[in-house]
């Protein structure tokens, strides 16, 4: 299933959400969610129960519904009153917008795998777990990478209260490794993750264990690659794909970029090959799947992740 097209604020209509589609991938007699996107829990094959959520969110009777007003630096609720009605209709505006942005950010990843590569000359090296590595063992054999630019070194300040290396990395580099989702999604999709940092090994490996980030490979810069890349004064994350043995940049991102990383999806979405969907935009010939079918437990993909 191709995405609709619509582009940025384009009128939608509640009719055109509220349904229940059968995806590439389901089952016998599996309901998915449509584009409204509810969880498949709230789906059931129940007729009624079906009919009363995509039909009508809040509950026939409500409680007290109260407007938050700020007084004196606090929010608080106003005067209470009955507004499941004027909640219903204010709800219904939003899901419309939120519709239109998520149309809006697959018509943009779309045209993120159409963007040129760029061809990576030099032989970067770092330091990892496990001694030298070249760039191309970053990949960890996949055909795709994802470079996070943590800061992490004896000369960082950017500490919360408190902090101090080699205990504490960046307070916002370490909020950002503390979203990182469980690797074995992206390796099941031929995508590796990587952070890289200033710091020794002995260092990293300590920061790790201390705040539970084992799951992510972490090497130690020894070159220019971070100022080559965007990311040797500020935070940022590069994409990589190989072909062979050739590396090519497709995609960066930093500052309020960085926000929205740490999801499985959110990583695919920057990649020149996307989240290999069927459902996807993509070029021809690019790798695509059901969805749904390719996913499993973290610890159940196999070797392959």
């Amino acid at each position: 299933m191709r995405p609709l097209g619509v582009e940025p604020f384009q009128e939608l209509t509640l009719r055109g959400l509220f349904r229940v589609d059968v995806h590439p991938g389901s089952q016998p007699n599996e309901v998915r969610p449509a584009s409204i996107g509810l969880p498949r829990s709230a789906l059931s094959r129940r007729p009624r129960e079906r009919r009363v959520l995509l039909g009508r969110l809040v509950p026939r009777v409500l409680p007290l519904g109260c407007r938050p007003v700020v007084e004196g630096g606090r929010v608080h609720a106003d005067t209470c009153g009955r507004l499941p009605q004027e909640w219903q209709e204010a709800w219904e505006r939003m899901l419309l917008k939120e519709k239109q942005l998520t149309r809006a950010r697959d018509a943009l990843a779309a045209e993120r795998r159409r963007m040129p590569w760029m061809l990576v000359e030099k032989d970067y090296r770092f330091e990892g777990p496990n001694g030298a590595a070249r760039l191309l063992d970053l990949f960890q054999g996949r055909r795709q990478l994802i470079v996070y630019r943590a800061f992490y070194a004896p000369d960082i300040t950017t500490f919360a209260e408190g902090g101090s290396y080699p205990d504490r990395a960046c307070v916002g580099c370490s909020l950002v490794a503390d979203q990182v989702a469980h690797p074995a999604h992206l390796n099941a999709r031929d995508t590796a993750l990587a952070f890289v940092s200033r710091a020794p090994q002995s260092d990293i490996e300590h920061l790790k264990a201390r705040n539970g980030w084992q799951l992510i490979p972490w090497y130690t810069l020894t070159d220019d690659f971070d100022a080559d890349f965007g990311v040797d004064e500020w935070h940022g994350t590069n994409a990589f794909i190989r072909d062979g043995d050739q590396v090519f940049c497709t995609y960066f991102l930093n500052a309020r970029g960085d926000e929205a990383m740490g999801s499985t999806w959110s990583y695919l979405d920057i990649t020149a090959l996307g989240r290999q969907e069927a459902w996807e935009d993509s070029p021809e010939g690019y790798p695509q799947s059901p969805p749904y079918q390719w996913w499993n437990y973290h610890d159940a993909y196999g070797p392959e992740a």
